[in-house]
């Protein structure tokens, strides 16, 4: 579905040259809910970018459904790109759009029609459970339902990948279990395949089933979060899985994977 081989990306900053991925792969399936887990700086968003090619690689391949995007044209990777779905933690809506319009907002890009639009709207909004929202305007919302919205925004092109940067970081913990719930149920329902970036062992223990694990641009660790023989090999790693332990020594018992 998804392979990352040997990915490198340098950036040129005031300071100099900053190596933000070295040699980086992983691999994908069909289904799975993939998750990249490290500190900030590690890479993870810049890894993550790398597989719509909103950031494209300096070397390696990028594939997805058998296709190395960085072999396509513009025209070719624009049309790629439809089938795969961008979530960010600070949603990106129009302010001066409705609800309704900022789903709306790919559908006109993608020159569907205004009959096909409502239709695909109207189930969308329907499945993030914001029916009685198309009307309202973003600064009304909150934070969960503004997410709800970019993913409403995200899913109404029924993109087959969808990639997730940091998608509950802004949002309060009961907030964040919903919306973690719900990608779950989309992953389940509909067998999308999700990847999604995030500092917290608990994103990751809630919904995913693979993992890989960043620290300065490597990817040091990877490993199933079901695996019963798994033992944490890097410092990182032992680091996020101990931190896990503690807190939940502190509240509802020990984490053990």
């Amino acid at each position: 579905m998804i392979l990352l081989d040997n990915i490198n990306k340098t950036f040129v900053t005031p300071g100099g040259k900053f190596q933000a991925i070295s040699s980086a792969s992983l691999e994908v399936d069909q289904g799975d809910i993939y998750g990249i887990i490290g500190f900030s700086g590690a890479g993870k968003s810049t890894l993550l970018r790398t597989i719509n090619l909103l950031e494209k690689p300096d070397s390696g391949s990028v594939i997805v459904d058998g296709e190395d995007l960085t072999l396509l044209t513009k025209k070719q990777l624009l049309k790629k790109r439809m089938s795969m779905g961008m979530i960010f933690q600070n949603y990106n809506l129009i302010g001066n759009r409705t609800v309704f319009d900022n789903v709306s907002f790919p559908l006109e890009i993608a020159g569907v029609s205004k009959s096909e639009r409502r239709k695909k709207i109207r189930e969308c909004l329907e499945i993030v459970g914001l029916s009685d929202k198309a009307d309202h305007y973003p600064v009304t919302l909150s934070g969960g339902q503004k997410q709800r919205v970019a993913i409403a925004r995200t899913m109404v092109t029924q993109p087959k990948i969808l990639l997730c940067d940091e998608p509950t970081s802004a949002l309060d913990p009961q907030t964040t279990e919903s919306i973690l719930a719900f990608l779950k149920e989309l992953n389940e329902k509909s067998g999308i395949t999700i990847v999604i970036v995030t500092h917290e062992m608990e994103v990751i223990k809630s919904i995913c089933n693979k993992v890989s694990v960043m620290e300065n641009g490597h990817v040091v660790e990877k490993f199933q979060l079901k695996d019963p023989n798994f033992v944490p090999q890097t410092r990182i790693t032992k680091f996020l899985f101990n931190n896990e332990i503690e807190v939940r020594r502190e509240g509802e018992g020990v984490f053990v994977g």
